[in-house]
C-alpha cells in the first residue's frame, strides 16, 4: 500500500508579496535620495574642473601676452586683422591654453569671424564639435544652438560666462556703465568688450581671490507665461561670437559670452524677451543672471584661480563687489 506525500509545494502568499514589494518601495524610496545627491556631487565637482581649467587658460594667456584676453572683441588689431565686424570672444581666445590649438589655428579672424558667416567658414571649423570644459554636466540646456548664419551648422552652447562687471542695481558707486541694445553694460570687471585688463590691474583692496573671472550661465529662463526659454549670455549663436564695435564703452551694441551683474544669482522665472530693458532675452543680453542646474548656487571661478561656490543667498551688492576688479570697498563676509 502506497502512503501518498501530504508535503506541498511552498509559495507566497498574496499577502507575503504585497510585504515584499512594500519593503522594496521602500528601500528605493531612502536610496534614490543618497543616489541623486551623489549625481549632484560629481556634476558638481567636474563642473568645478571645468572652471579651474578655465582659470589655468586664463592665466597663460596672461603670461603669454601680458593681458586677459577680451571678454568679447571685435575683428581688430590684436585679436584680429579686419577693422572690425563680429569678432569672437574669451573662450575662443583660450583654445590654444586648454589644448584647442588644432581647432583656433583653422578660425580665421578677417571680419566677421564670431559671426560665422560662410565667408570666413568658421561655423563649419566648429560644427558639431563640443568642447568638453565648456559643458556643466548640471546643465539642462540643449549642447548646441543652430547657427542663423549659415542655416545648417551646431555650434556649441557654453555653460559658462565672462564677468564684465556690475551695473549700479549691484554696485551703486559703479560708474562705467553703457545703456545699450543688450541692456546694461559695465566696464569695471575682468572680462569686457575689447578689454585688455592685467591682473596688476586688481587694487589690493580688492584682490584676485574676491575678484570674479568666469561663473556659470547654464539653466533654462521661464518666460511670463512659464515657457522655458534657452537665453543664454552666447544667445544664439554659441561660443563663437563676441562684440561688432572696435570701442570698449560704443553705446547701442550687443556683447556676447559675457555678463554685467545686475541681478540675484538663479533669477531664472517672470522675464520677458526684452533685452534692451532688461538685459535678458532671445539674442542675448548684458544682464543674463548668472545660473546652474545645481542646486542653490553656481560655481565661479576667481581672478587668482580658486574656484568657490556662490550661494543663491549671496547678496546682490556682495555680488556687484565681486564682480569688480578695483571698487576699493571692503567686502563684508559672505
Amino acid at each position: 500500500m502506497r502512503i501518498r506525500s501530504l508535503a506541498r509545494r511552498s509559495a507566497f502568499t498574496l499577502i507575503e508579496l504585497l510585504v515584499v514589494i512594500a519593503i522594496i518601495a521602500i528601500l528605493i524610496g531612502l536610496l534614490l535620495p543618497a543616489v541623486q545627491k551623489v549625481r549632484e556631487a560629481a556634476a558638481r565637482m567636474e563642473c568645478q574642473n571645468n572652471l579651474k581649467q578655465m582659470g589655468l587658460g586664463l592665466h597663460s594667456y596672461h603670461d603669454n601676452n601680458r593681458r586677459l584676453p577680451p571678454g568679447a572683441a571685435a575683428d581688430q588689431p590684436p585679436w584680429g586683422v579686419a577693422t572690425g565686424g563680429w569678432g569672437a570672444n574669451w573662450h575662443i581666445f583660450i583654445m590654444p591654453q586648454i589644448e584647442q590649438g588644432n581647432i583656433y589655428n583653422r578660425l580665421l579672424f578677417n571680419g566677421g569671424s564670431g559671426w560665422g558667416a560662410s565667408a570666413n567658414n568658421n561655423c563649419a571649423v566648429i560644427n558639431n564639435i563640443v568642447i568638453p570644459i565648456y559643458r556643466c554636466p548640471a546643465s539642462p540646456l540643449p549642447e548646441f544652438c543652430s547657427s542663423p548664419h549659415d542655416g545648417s551648422s551646431k555650434v556649441q552652447l557654453s555653460s559658462y560666462v565672462g564677468i564684465a562687471g556690475a551695473t549700479q542695481a549691484a554696485l551703486p558707486t559703479e560708474t562705467r556703465i553703457s545703456n545699450g541694445g543688450g541692456g546694461q553694460f559695465s566696464f569695471g570687471g575682468m572680462l569686457y568688450q575689447n578689454s585688455k585688463v592685467t591682473l596688476p590691474q586688481v587694487t589690493a583692496q580688492d584682490g584676485l581671490s574676491n575678484t570674479l573671472m568666469v561663473s556659470e550661465n547654464g539653466n533654462f529662463m521661464t518666460t511670463t507665461s512659464g515657457a522655458k526659454m534657452a537665453w543664454t549670455a552666447g544667445g544664439p549663436h554659441g561660443i563663437i561670437i563676441g562684440v561688432s564695435t572696435t570701442s570698449d564703452n560704443s553705446q547701442g551694441d550687443r556683447a556676447f559670452n559675457i555678463t554685467s551683474v545686475r541681478y540675484a544669482i538663479n533669477t531664472l522665472t517672470g522675464w520677458t524677451d526684452n533685452s534692451g530693458g532688461t538685459g535678458v532675452g532671445s539674442n542675448t543680453g548684458h544682464n543674463i543672471p548668472l545660473s546652474s542646474g545645481h542646486t542653490g548656487g553656481v560655481n565661479a571661478l576667481f581672478g587668482d584661480g580658486h574656484v568657490a561656490y556662490l550661494t543663491n543667498g549671496i547678496p546682490l551688492g556682495i555680488l556687484g563687489l565681486l564682480a569688480t576688479r578695483d571698487d576699493g570697498q571692503p567686502l563684508p563676509s559672505f
